[in-house]
Formats: structure tokens, sequence, C-alpha cells
């Protein structure tokens, strides 16, 4: 069956049950990545990713990895770094520079995913209220944080990156904590991953995901700049 191709104008996905089974999860192929489309991927359970060269290619993996408030498994080595309190956490405050860093990374060992297009359709969902960003200095300097989507009463995230050891950890940390406060109650890792996996991330089947995703996602979305509260810590 071929891939499907999306025209720029017109925001209709396939069945999320069409996706492939390998490449696992791919969904389609096209489209753009504006405001409009990524709401609507984010609702349907899908999510753009692709590498420079590559047409916009939409995933909804089946598994697929989430991580909750409760079951978020913090070490006792993670949990005495984070009272040695020697971070400062911050949020919505360089979102830009987060998005940045994390382009570096590699989610799967290939190439970078986060193209330019990637970065300025993120930007303007932040500037928008909906794209979020987490933000880790040490002596005034950034050394890791995290960015994604809030909608409803879940968080889509999508990288994070680390300049010391731990310090996207700690990001994520501080992350649930807020989310957790404000009533969130899913956070979206997308693909498998030893890293959350550790934190206590769990595969789930896509149904099930797609399922939590249309009873949170009725709920009032929290746009607008995100700030951290230093009495949730």
């Amino acid at each position: 069956m071929p891939l499907p191709w999306l025209k720029p104008d017109k925001i209709v996905f396939p069945p999320i049950e069409l996706a492939l089974k390998n490449p696992n999860g791919l969904l389609a192929a096209g489209g753009a990545l504006s405001k409009d489309w990524l709401m609507s991927a984010y609702r349907h359970g899908a999510f753009p990713w692709y590498e420079s060269g590559q047409p916009i290619l939409w995933w909804s993996p089946d598994p697929r990895l989430v991580l909750t408030p409760e079951s978020l498994k913090i070490s006792r080595s993670l949990r005495k770094l984070l009272r040695k309190n020697r971070y400062n956490i911050s949020f919505d405050t360089c979102f830009s520079e987060v998005i940045n860093h994390c382009s570096e990374a590699r989610r799967d060992g290939g190439g970078t995913w986060i193209t330019n297009d990637i970065k300025e359709a993120y930007i303007m969902l932040h500037e928008e209220g909906y794209a979020h960003s987490v933000e880790v200095f040490y002596n005034g300097d950034l050394v890791g944080g995290l960015y994604g989507v809030g909608l409803g009463k879940v968080f889509f995230g999508e990288s994070m990156f680390s300049k010391e050891d731990n310090a996207s950890k700690i990001a994520l940390v501080y992350l649930i904590r807020h989310i957790a406060y404000w009533g969130f109650k899913l956070i979206d890792c997308q693909v498998s991953s030893k890293h959350l996996f550790s934190l206590g991330a769990i595969e789930i089947s896509r149904t099930e995901f797609c399922g939590r995703l249309k009873n949170l996602l009725q709920s009032k979305d929290k746009i607008g700049k995100w700030r951290f509260d230093a009495n949730l810590t």
C-alpha cells in the first residue's frame, strides 16, 4: 500500500490504524508545519519526524512510550542531586536556545531530525503559547533542558539535552512536578528510550494511547508562557 501524500492546503490525516508496521508507525508524508497542521497531528496521535532532504513525515508508532506523574521514578542518586539545589530552573525563558541544543542530539543514532523547518515551526508554536521549554542553568550557563507541546492535560515531549550528567533528567522532574500540579495526566515520550525507561516510562498500545488522548484533550489548553514555581520543588 503506497504511503499517503498529504496536500498542504487540506488538513486530513489517514486513520491512525493505517500506519505502517515497517517502519513502525509511519503514517503519511507531505502536509505542512503550520500551527493548524501540528495541532491536528497531535490531536490525531501523530507527530513529525524526518531528516533534512526528506519530505515531512508523520508518525504514530505502536506501541507508544508514555510517562505519567505517578509512574515517575527518581533514583537515589538523582534525588540526592535534586536536594543539593545546585541548578537554577526556569520555564519558557530561552526556548530557541533549548531547541538549538536539542538539534545537536540524535534520536536514533542517525542525523539530527530537528531541521531548520522544525525549529521555525516550534518556535512559532512557542510564540503562540503552545510549545514550552524547561531550562537548567549552572553558574549562569544553560546545561540542560527539554521542550514539547502542551495540549489539554497532555504534554507531548519532543526532545531534551544535557551538557552535564543528569541535567535533562532534572528538567523532566521539575516539568512533571509542575504539570501534575496543573492537572496534566500524561506525557507522550513517542518512541522507546532507555533513558526514559529508567525514569518510569512504559509502553502502551497505540489504541490505548489514542483513547487516553480523546479524553485528556477535551480539557482547556494551558496557553501562554509557563512559569517556574519554587514552591513546587
